[in-house]
């Protein structure tokens, strides 16, 4: 499969490390008013930042850099104990003005654009599943993107990326900011076995609260409160079966 996509190259790149094989996906929304607000920035040397690839709301898919080259757009970031995630990720941008302009849902139209992007990138680089990611995944303390309203399930059934439908949210005991112990370090233990950026302390921190926040973004959108409830842990437990 190989896409035509047009290109505009974007100034802010370098090469990847020599021995740096692609293997992780990563998906953004651009966050601003509009489609060529973004582009524009990203392809401004000004900016310091960059994506592989833009796919704007109607579609439409534009190549900023190379996937050869190690594009600008993870940012300070883990995954699965690497952090240059640049150095080993391709970058897609997603038009949608994200949760400063009303969280506004994203289009049909340009998710089956992602939908082909993405099956056309792991066509070329293969990868586990669990490493087609949000942007949140890999920085859970900085960025929120492309938010709990982006439809990941969709990703899976097309064959991208990993789900598993929620488990229900019932009422029942909790880990939450300032708890401690066994339970805390096993919570923390598998967040880190399925890719996040976490440190086993025993310690329900603000980190480890950030870090389910951004799992449930990603995993249990109905409620994101950084709370590891049975839902939340269910979910998880449920979702590391998979890998």
């Amino acid at each position: 499969m190989s896409l035509a996509i047009p290109f505009r190259p974007s100034p802010n790149f370098n090469e990847r490390p020599d021995t740096a094989r692609i293997e992780i996906l990563v998906l953004h929304y651009t966050g601003m008013a509009s489609a060529q607000d973004a582009v524009d920035r990203l392809c401004s040397p000004d900016s310091k930042v960059s994506s592989h690839y833009v796919v704007d709301e109607k579609g439409y898919i534009l190549r900023l850099v190379e996937e050869e080259k190690r594009a600008w757009h993870a940012g300070v970031s883990s995954w699965a104990g690497e952090r240059d995630i640049n150095g080993h990720s391709i970058g897609i941008e997603i038009a949608n003005g994200g949760h400063d302009f009303g969280c506004p849902p994203y289009p049909d139209v340009q998710m089956q654009a992602v939908e082909a992007l993405c099956l056309d990138i792991m066509s070329r680089h293969p990868m586990l599943p669990r490493n087609v990611v949000a942007h949140s995944d890999i920085a859970p303390e900085r960025k929120s993107d492309p938010g709990e309203w982006f439809d990941w399930a969709r990703l899976a059934r097309a064959g991208i990326g990993l789900w598993v439908e929620p488990s229900p949210i019932l009422e029942g005991p909790a880990l939450k900011l300032g708890d401690r112990g066994d339970t805390v370090s096993e919570l923390q233990y598998r967040l880190g076995s399925y890719g996040y950026g976490i440190e086993v302390l025993g310690i329900y921190d603000a980190k480890t609260e950030t870090v389910v926040r951004a799992f449930q973004r990603h995993f249990r959108p109905a409620k994101v409160d950084g709370v590891a409830d049975l839902s939340t842990v269910a979910t998880l437990h449920r979702l590391l079966e998979l890998i």
